[in-house]
């Protein structure tokens, strides 16, 4: 078994909703009783709908929103009991991308500064030190140096993007988020972002836990996956098996939904219907038995756990298939 980095424990994170001072208090459960483990040196994905709490579990995980309840273990520390100068040296250490390049970056800021400033904070060292580390990093990310002296919106998406993913890895972090890192690229671009993800993984060891509703993203990069609906992980283990053979409703319609780049390929047409619920009010019962082809009464009144199915492949459903 690899060595584990990050490790979750029944992680919750709710968002009190109040709609006028005489309703009662209503909270939005955009992350629900999720357990699991990201190895060291892999990559995560974590996939699902819109509104299913991928980025809140993330931004969980990194404490920029703090969780309601249970535990969260990076390096074997329980950071959400960590404070001050503690919490400040492990959030060095987790890092993140954003979705848009656009409004990621600081636009009255240069380049320089931009990724700069994580060193400042983090580092007692010279103003000629952080240059030179700067250029290094820019160079990683296939960038030159007179890029550092030019403001943001001067670059493109994807060049905006590389600069994202030096701001984060000039710290020399173990573990980064990388969120929708590639959404608002065009294809072209997202092939070479992709790629220099990869790349930078393998050369400087890192971790990724890749957020993305793109399954042919995931089938690129990914090493393990989690299938989240609603706030819950329905599906859960190494890439190829959750990819070959989903054994969640959910999963496999959503397999089936993704476009296969093959004019020749013909398959079944399996699309997943209905909206995705509310997170304020979930279905009782299996929160997916109102879209499932598969539900009986069972389904709508008992909840199912997320148990192993098959060795290291974890699934949230009475009848998998």
């Amino acid at each position: 078994m690899p060595d584990t980095l990050i490790k979750i424990e029944n992680l919750k994170t709710y968002f009190p909703v109040k709609k006028s001072i005489f309703s009662k208090k209503l909270f939005v459960r955009a992350v629900d009783d999720v357990t699991m483990e990201i190895p060291r040196g892999s990559t995560f994905a974590v996939v699902g709908e819109s509104g299913s709490g991928k980025t809140t579990l993330a931004r969980s995980v990194l404490r920029l929103i703090e969780p309601t309840s249970g535990k969260i273990f990076f390096d074997g520390s329980e950071i959400l009991k960590l404070k001050g100068k503690d919490l400040l040296d492990v959030r060095r250490k987790m890092q993140i991308v954003f979705q848009d390049p656009y409004n990621s970056l600081h636009p009255r800021k240069l380049i320089k500064n931009i990724i700069g400033e994580g060193m400042k904070i983090h580092f007692k060292i010279t103003e000629s030190e952080i240059k030179d580390k700067i250029s290094a990093v820019l160079k990683e990310v296939g960038l030159r140096d007179e890029h550092m002296f030019r403001y943001p919106h001067e670059f493109s998406g994807g060049q905006r993007q590389r600069i994202a993913f030096a701001r984060a890895i000039v710290l020399k972090p173990k573990f980064i988020v990388l969120d929708e890192p590639t959404s608002a690229l065009d294809v072209s671009v997202q092939a070479m972002v992709l790629k220099m993800l990869k790349d930078i993984r393998s050369q400087e060891g890192l971790t990724y836990m890749f957020i993305t509703h793109n399954l042919s993203l995931v089938d690129y990069i990914a090493d393990r996956v989690a299938v989240m609906y609603v706030g819950e992980v329905v599906e859960m283990g190494e890439k190829n098996t959750v990819f070959n053979h989903p054994s969640h409703p959910y999963t496999d319609l959503l397999m089936a939904s993704n476009p296969i780049p093959d004019p020749k390929f013909q398959r079944e047409k399996r699309l997943l219907k209905g909206e995705i619920p509310s997170s304020i009010n979930p279905p009782s019962g299996c929160r997916f038995h109102n879209r499932c082809p598969h539900a009986d009464q069972k389904c709508a009144s008992q909840a199912p756990e997320l148990s192993e199915h098959k060795p290291g492949h974890f699934v949230r459903c009475h009848y998998p298939l």
